[in-house]
């Protein structure tokens, strides 16, 4: 289920007069909840998804530098500073699909280049570095989710 399906899914049922649904799929638990009485409808969603496979290998680097038992790993990263995602939403590496991708790895970065799109609520928001350095890992693949504080890229300042 997309954000684009969610979203049809809160205006269908802000509109129908119900007080509650539950979704539940493979992959997706949803509650949308209004309160039919004021003025205008009060919506709360949820959204609970099982990680997929592609969000561990995204989120290990989260937990290597926190681990103390794993300080190989942590060294090989110690010397780059890592960009993390600002906001929730889905990671997109190009400006358009039919564009060329913003950075790859080995790419010099400066201070206000563009490095990606968050997609957040319908909105695009490129997300620029504040560093200057050189590209050594990108931690996301493409139209991929992304959670608010999530490692996106991997920056040598040297």
């Amino acid at each position: 289920m997309d954000l684009k399906e969610i979203q049809n899914l809160i205006k269908f049922v802000s509109n129908s007069g119900v007080a509650e649904v539950k979704l539940e799929t493979g992959e997706v638990k949803i509650t949308i909840r209004t309160t039919l009485e004021g003025n205008s409808p009060d919506i709360t969603y949820v959204q609970q998804a099982p990680m997929q496979q592609a969000m561990p290998a995204a989120q290990a680097p989260v937990a290597a530098p926190a681990a103390p038992a794993a300080p190989a790993s942590s060294d090989d990263n110690s010397n780059f500073i890592t960009i993390k995602s600002p906001m929730i939403g889905t990671f997109y590496r190009k400006p358009a699909p039919d564009k060329p991708t913003f950075v790859e790895v080995g790419t010099s970065i400066g201070k206000g280049d563009v490095l990606c799109v968050v997609e957040a609520m319908k909105l695009f928001n490129e997300i620029e570095s504040e560093i200057t350095g050189k590209i050594v890992k990108i931690l996301v693949d493409d139209m991929s989710p992304v959670e608010f504080d999530q490692p996106l890229f991997l920056v040598d300042p040297s």
